[in-house]
């Protein structure tokens, strides 16, 4: 498929966020829009097939969480077997990190696990990060100055700033060059600012969702833990292991052929729910679109060219104290959420009884932790 901004790109207001107001958003990405989880891996993996034409030997692959953590693991099923893919977090636990800032944020704080990352640094000619977006390229020479300190090594490295859309202006794509930071993108826009073509939206927060604690849900696990990208993951095992589980998840399930299914991921964890709604939909015949919860608070508008027409805020499956949200949910016969959270507990109470608000029948959890 030839990705264009017009099938990639479409524009948001962002609520109470005083560095940017808008908000770039992918229709194709299953973060804020629901969309065949097919075509969004497939987006993904052609960014992968593209890095590895060109860096075939590059051994250390990292993602940015929360919403590049499933283009990275995508793209990283074009490598060899022993590359290895890890990304950033916000989620706290223990062990040694590499802390740096990210511009525009919402939550700027990203922290890298640091424990084997020498190693690992030593080993590859080339470090590529990946996200889902590239503005200004501020972000990249924060983590790349943090490693070169932490980590002499990585002065010799080649550093690759890859992504699915790239508006850097030409001025400072020549300033990451100087850094020793190459980029790559599968689409490249202009580089504007699109503050005036929101400012006169009117938008609402979206819809706070309070459980009763009653709603009812059906738990399914995983046979195993699956592995932890947060800490590193070698690509080859990463890549079976996540289809051999989802593969068993999905006929675990046991829903009848043709059924319609929604596939929710949550925050960091989106490829585990993308690679589970591939094979369902391979498997099953039946309709199935895929997307997450986000920390991203998003205005809500029904203008018919604004892509969040609706918007639930929750609390977080990971922690019960934070809000998180859930954009342009529909109704579904069936929807399976799959989180790697430890304390399911509270965002899952709120997220049936969102997805009971919009009619879904039948709801069932699978816990990858």
């Amino acid at each position: 498929m030839n990705y264009t901004p017009e099938n990639v790109l479409k524009i948001a207001k962002r609520v109470n966020n005083t560095k940017r107001s808008y908000l770039l958003v992918n229709p194709l990405q299953a973060k804020h829009i629901p969309v065949s989880p097919k075509r969004a891996l497939e987006m993904m993996r052609s960014l992968g097939n593209m890095l590895y034409g060109k860096y075939p030997e590059a051994k250390l692959v990292i993602g940015f969480a929360e919403t590049a953590t499933a283009i990275g693991a995508a793209a990283c099923e074009s490598f060899t077997d022993d590359c290895v893919y890890i990304h950033t977090t916000r989620e706290s636990f223990g062990g040694e990190f590499v802390y740096f800032s990210e511009e525009h944020s919402h939550a700027v704080e990203q922290k890298l696990y640091a424990s084997g990352l020498d190693e690992l640094i030593r080993k590859t000619p080339q470090i590529i990060f990946i996200d889902d977006e590239l503005s200004t390229g501020k972000t990249l020479i924060n983590i790349a100055e943090r490693l070169k300190k932490e980590f002499p090594c990585a002065e010799e490295k080649e550093f690759i700033a890859a992504s699915i859309l790239n508006r850097i202006s030409e001025e400072n794509e020549a300033r990451l060059l100087c850094e020793g930071i190459k980029c790559e993108q599968l689409v490249k826009l202009p580089n504007e600012d699109h503050t005036v073509a929101v400012e006169h939206i009117e938008v609402e927060e979206a819809e706070k969702i309070t459980s009763n604690g009653k709603e009812k849900y059906t738990v399914l696990q995983c046979s195993e833990k699956i592995p932890n990208a947060r800490m590193g993951v070698k690509t080859g095992y990463y890549k079976r292991r996540i289809k051999e589980l989802m593969r068993d998840a999905v006929r675990s399930l046991e829903l009848p052929k043709n059924a319609e299914l929604l596939v929710l991921g949550t925050e960091e964890c989106m490829y585990p729910a993308l690679v589970f709604g591939e094979i369902f939909e391979e498997e099953n015949g039946g309709r199935v679109l895929c997307h997450s919860t986000t920390r991203s608070p998003i205005g809500i508008s029904h203008a018919e060219s604004y892509p969040i027409k609706s918007g639930y805020k929750l609390r977080s499956f990971y922690e019960s104290s934070r809000e998180t949200f859930i954009y342009n949910l529909g109704k579904y016969e069936n929807a399976i959420v799959i989180s790697d959270s430890a304390d399911f507990s509270a965002g899952a109470e709120d997220l049936a009884a969102t997805l009971l608000k919009n009619g879904c029948g039948n709801i069932f959890y699978l816990g990858v932790d």
